[in-house]
């Protein structure tokens, strides 16, 4: 399935995001074992996870499932702090890590107010990248690919006729930590 297509010329820069149905996910972690998989992601490590988050007082509990990753903020503070520039922004917002140029400081880790990187074991910061590979191929990351409960979509949140924009105005939603001020670019519908 292809949503996404790369920009041509004379045509505006696309805002990718994505939208997490936590209605529909079970925690399967096909996202998971996807991402690992399209993205050579080494033992021990993960690019995105699911949590189990259980609310309220028994008899009367509520259990969400989420599928997280990077949020792709569009005010990274992981960006901001990089000194060597290896975080940055790329093509539609997707923040990037140019592995050659990371110093494996940690910096972008700190920073990171979802604990969303790691140190890879070649000695540089990784994280999601919305597998930007595949976009620019006009596919969707890996993730939303293979989720089979179509909890994950992916897309430009700046296009009224997206699958992402669509979503986010039928049903409610929320961002995690919306008090760190990143403007993140993952969406949670609840």
């Amino acid at each position: 399935m292809t949503t996404t297509t790369p920009k041509a010329q004379g045509e505006r820069e696309p805002r990718y995001g994505m939208v997490m149905d936590t209605r529909k996910c079970v925690g399967c972690n096909a996202c998971v074992y996807a991402c690992m998989n399209e993205n050579a992601v080494p033992e021990g490590f993960g690019r995105d996870w699911i949590v189990s988050e259980t609310r309220g007082r028994f008899p009367t509990l509520q259990m969400e499932i989420r599928s997280e990753r990077c949020n792709h903020c569009e005010d990274a503070p992981c960006v901001s702090v990089c000194p060597t520039g290896a975080s940055h922004y790329g093509p539609g917002g997707i923040v990037l890590v140019e592995h050659d140029r990371c110093t494996g400081c940690k910096a972008c880790m700190a920073a990171c107010p979802y604990d969303a990187r790691f140190i890879h074991p070649d000695g540089y910061a990784d994280k999601c990248t919305f597998c930007h590979h595949r976009v620019e191929k006009g596919l969707d990351p890996a993730c939303a690919t293979v989720c089979p409960t179509e909890s994950l979509a992916f897309g430009d949140l700046d296009d009224p006729t997206s699958k992402v924009s669509r979503l986010l105005v039928a049903h409610e939603h929320k961002v995690l930590l919306p008090e760190a001020g990143t403007l993140p670019k993952l969406f949670f519908l609840t």
